[in-house]
């Protein structure tokens, strides 16, 4: 019995059911988002505010400009704005959900901010955390979550950043923007849409080209595959031949017998649940291989890719195979080893993080497959069925090449080379999102800059006395850069006016 699809796994928190369509993470994986509200000393060092936002900054229609309250954290402890007022203001932009999980998982800005003496804010997103324009309903229908695009959420960060800078009387304040994963695409995004805002961008981890044809479209879990390959070969055959075992299992001894042996919480309703879950920590294991031991997407000790590997390779000859990959991927669940039973098939959603979906299938569009040399099933992509489906849930049609037509992609080298500047891209090579990402420079101020160890994001984490070397000399040079552009643009606001 072949596996139905390859799931599509859009960033950090949503997978695809196996009808491909969007559906929440297993409880597990939400529930440990839940736990993030909090940070490990039990209050992030912001102050929270709420900004007054309009709804459609496209349109005028008189329903345009309803207003809904948009959710930012301020940090201004390190802020000096001198006699001239122009300190730098360092800005996260939002990504899908609640933005105290970001500020607490993007310590480089707080690490960084007294050597800039810079003021430090996080937006969030429309539609995630506590800035829903419609409450409860915002996710009624396709009539509110209409308003849920990337250029909306971007004329936000615009709107919000103006505005505050006139409130504090920082106009001269230059600002760069900070982000990770689609937090990332958006940084990047705003310094091309918004140069007159932001001086520079941080982009990290930011699969801009995981769009149309741009990249092979079996790239991302090939990326994964590669991560248990390099790895161990054992582990990564394991993993690869376990899958058939699966539904061999399913399809003999029933679900009873998958319940018990995968220790769920309730009795198992479909074998596909299982392969979700096994998919799942796979997947976002390799993605969270960090160096050091984190509590980003679940509690995890360092190298947790290698620490699966090692738990299957352990095994004495003659053991089956799912009783291997149920205990690596124990590791991801339940490291902390708090959890008796699993519940797999919980598709709760406390976090509203369901707003993915709905971007999923209108804009953010990245087609994906599995090849035959991933460690996962062979299959294909079918944009027709993706429709059909998103059409189902939504009563909407994606819009496949909107991104690379609003944003550009295509032949990026030769675009930006000639029309924007003052951006990094940082990639670590064991994130399989970073075959999605700008791996070489473009020009002299749009750089690439490429961990071959470096995991999601990791540059972008709190700086620890373990961080290895490549991180902090990553990381000094990120800093390198930006002090580049500030020092720039205080030197341009010196020049007498041409005008």
């Amino acid at each position: 019995m072949a596996l139905a699809s390859c799931l599509l796994l859009p960033l950090l928190l949503l997978a695809t059911g196996a009808s491909g369509i969007v559906s929440s993470l297993p409880s597990a994986a939400v529930q440990s988002l839940v736990r993030k509200r909090k940070s490990s000393s039990g209050q992030l060092p912001f102050a929270a505010h709420f900004f007054p936002q309009q709804i459609d900054h496209f349109n005028f229609r008189p329903d345009s400009s309803r207003v809904f309250y948009q959710k930012y954290l301020l940090n201004a402890s390190f802020w000096d704005k001198g006699p001239s007022h122009s300190a730098p203001i360092f800005v996260y932009t939002g990504n899908e959900g609640n933005i105290e999980w970001f500020a607490e998982n993007t310590g480089f800005m707080l690490d960084i901010a007294p050597r800039f003496n810079a003021l430090l804010l996080f937006i969030e997103h429309r539609f995630y955390g506590d800035s829903k324009p419609f409450g409860k309903d915002s996710y009624k229908s396709a009539e509110t979550l209409g308003y849920l695009t990337s250029t909306q959420a971007l004329a936000d960060y615009a709107v919000l950043i103006r505005s505050l800078k006139q409130n504090l009387s920082a106009e001269a304040s230059p600002v760069v923007v900070f982000g990770g994963s689609y937090g990332g695409m958006l940084a990047a995004w705003f310094r091309l849409k918004y140069p007159h805002v932001a001086i520079g961008a941080l982009s990290s981890s930011a699969p801009i080209l995981q769009f149309d044809d741009i990249v092979p479209w079996s790239s991302f879990y090939d990326g994964v595959s590669q991560d248990y390959k390099d790895e161990s070969a054992n582990c990564f055959e394991v993993i690869k031949e376990s899958w058939d075992q699966l539904m061999t299992t399913a399809a003999k001894g029933g679900m009873l017998q998958l319940t018990k042996k995968f220790k769920a919480c309730k009795t198992i309703q479909s074998v596909y649940s299982v392969r979700d879950w096994l998919w799942t920590a796979f997947t976002y294991t390799a993605m969270v291989d960090y160096p050091t031991p984190a509590n980003f997407l679940m509690p995890l000790p360092a190298y947790p890719v290698k620490e699966m590997c090692s738990i299957i390779d352990g095994f004495p000859t003659g053991v089956d195979k799912l009783t291997k990959v149920f205990s690596a991927a124990s590791l991801y669940y339940n490291y902390s080893g708090t959890h008796s039973c699993f519940d797999i098939e919980n598709d709760s959603d406390p976090h509203g993080l369901n707003g993915w979906g709905w971007q999923a299938c209108t804009e953010m569009v990245m087609p994906m497959t599995c090849s035959n040399e991933s460690m996962f099933p062979p299959s294909s992509y079918s944009y027709e069925a993706f429709e059909d489906q998103c059409k189902a849930k939504y009563g909407v049609l994606p819009r496949p090449h909107w991104i690379t037509t609003e944003y550009g992609g295509n032949r990026i080298e030769l675009v930006l080379k000639r029309f924007g500047s003052n951006i990094i891209f940082s990639n670590g090579m064991r994130d399989p999102w970073s075959r999605g990402g700008v791996l070489k420079n473009i020009s002299s101020s749009i750089i690439a800059l490429v961990a071959p160890l470096g995991a999601h994001h990791v540059d972008l984490r709190f700086a620890r006395k373990d961080d290895p070397n490549w991180v902090k000399e990553q990381r000094e040079a990120e800093i390198k850069i930006i002090q580049g552009w500030v020092d720039q643009y205080y030197r341009d606001s010196k020049e007498p006016s041409r005008q």
